[in-house]
């Protein structure tokens, strides 16, 4: 399993200057008698922080720990916070939900001790990037707008609308500012009709690293024929489940209804290669008496459909193409509902139809109400996936898998499950250094 959330911009804080009651602007890089550790690392923003350790140097008990942090951007070291050691010398501090959003630098030292400090901690701090579209589906050459939001604000800066090609990869489409109150607004006309799984990327800076929103699937259509057209119950199915296509045949360039001609459901399958032609999918019907026709599908794998008259004297005349797009249905479990900080929870869940190898992603309920991935896996052989978390703070925490698109189907996600975290003893946790 690998961390999702950006690790490329390390902060690197050394600044010179001496140590002060309540600003300071000294990096320790070492532990001189006072250890330190800080967690969960990375976070998204909005996340609550727990930093805790040991004061090594006697007397160690009832002693006075002073925490400093550094913004990113920001000059020097502020004293955020006053603690008292424990009679083996441990002492914590929690930081609160909401109050760490950007990098950050930690170190801690004991007051009346000059020359006793901890190490400095990097915290890397990931933004949350919203998106939601204007509609689900839509025609080639029509705008569909994705929009969303920034935290915390990067009003001003850039961010990315992406595609999901069918190796996974992902590929810029165009690019917009991040306006007042860091919210975005990106018209985008797809000219190739097809499912597509679309995200919003917002490139590292020195006070956040690199950030993802969840995907969303639009469907695009190409534009109907006005005599022949052809309709879908539910552009985006999951794998197995039910849609009905549908449309009306009128006579060619008229609005005059086609009753009692036989009509031949054709599809294909994704991937859409060269020479994946349109076959029967179903055996042929008849138009009823106001031109309708219908057909019930249950596709495993996302599939572009048309509609062909079947005999002369009106053989030949077919639809437009339809794509209806296929997720993946996806479960997931916990081995457990509660945890302490540092202990670990396994979520294992499958993934149908099999996705042997395909990279699945854990999400986690962000202080913005939506989803974002902290993690990535594989499906092993049998289409199970399995993720270990182990927490790094006290609280309830909600998760979701997602199993983004690929060749044959679209992105699908999981139920959500939530566990909670006791915060334990300090003496308990992992040790820090």
């Amino acid at each position: 399993m690998r961390l999702r959330v950006g690790l490329a911009a390390l902060l690197l804080v050394a600044l010179a200057g001496s140590l002060a009651a309540a600003t300071s602007s000294a990096a320790p890089r070492r532990n001189r008698g006072l250890t330190i550790a800080a967690t969960p690392n990375p976070i998204l923003a909005g996340e609550g922080v727990l930093i805790y350790g040991q004061l090594d140097t006697p007397p160690a008990g009832g002693q006075t720990i002073m925490l400093y942090h550094h913004l990113a951007g920001k000059p020097g070291y502020t004293l955020v916070g006053r603690t008292t050691t424990d009679s083996t010398g441990f002492y914590e501090f929690v930081r609160a939900e909401s109050a760490v959003v950007s990098n950050r630098s930690w170190y801690v030292r004991a007051a009346g001790l000059e020359s006793v400090h901890s190490r400095t901690v990097h915290e890397h701090v990931a933004a949350l990037v919203s998106l939601a579209a204007s509609v689900p589906t839509g025609e080639t050459g029509q705008p569909i707008v994705f929009s969303g939001n920034v935290l915390p604000s990067h009003a001003g800066e850039e961010v990315l609308l992406q595609e999901q090609g069918p190796s996974a990869a992902w590929r810029t489409l165009t690019r917009a500012p991040l306006g007042p109150g860091s919210n975005y607004s990106i018209p985008y006309r797809f000219r190739i009709p097809g499912a597509y799984d679309v995200r919003v990327r917002l490139r590292g800076d020195i006070r956040n690293v690199a950030a993802e929103s969840d995907a969303t699937t639009v469907t695009v259509q190409q534009a109907q024929n006005p005599s022949f057209t052809i309709a879908t119950s539910a552009p985006v199915i999951d794998e197995g489940s039910p849609a009905t296509i549908s449309g009306t045949l009128y006579a060619a360039g008229t609005t005059t209804v086609k009753a009692g001609v036989s009509v031949t459901l054709l599809g294909r399958e994704a991937p859409f290669a060269a020479g994946n032609e349109f076959v029967p999918m179903a055996p042929p019907t008849v138009t009823g008496t106001g031109g309708s026709y219908s057909f019930t599908v249950s596709p495993v794998h996302t599939v572009q459909y048309e509609v062909e008259t079947t005999l002369a004297p009106v053989a030949h005349r077919h639809t437009a193409p339809l794509f209806e797009a296929v997720r993946h249905v996806v479960t997931l479990g916990s081995s457990s509902t509660t945890a302490t900080v540092g202990g670990s929870v396994t979520l294992i869940g499958t993934v149908a139809p099999d996705a042997a190898g395909h990279e699945v992603e854990l999400q986690k309920l962000g202080a913005d109400g939506f989803y974002h991935t902290v993690a990535v896996g594989f499906v092993n052989a049998s289409s199970v996936y399995q993720f270990v978390w182990t927490f790094g703070s006290a609280g309830a925490r909600t998760f979701r898998a997602h199993v983004p698109g690929g060749p044959d189907n679209v992105g699908g996600y999981s139920p959500s499950v939530t566990a909670t975290a006791l915060l334990p003893p300090v003496q308990s946790l992992p040790p820090a250094s």
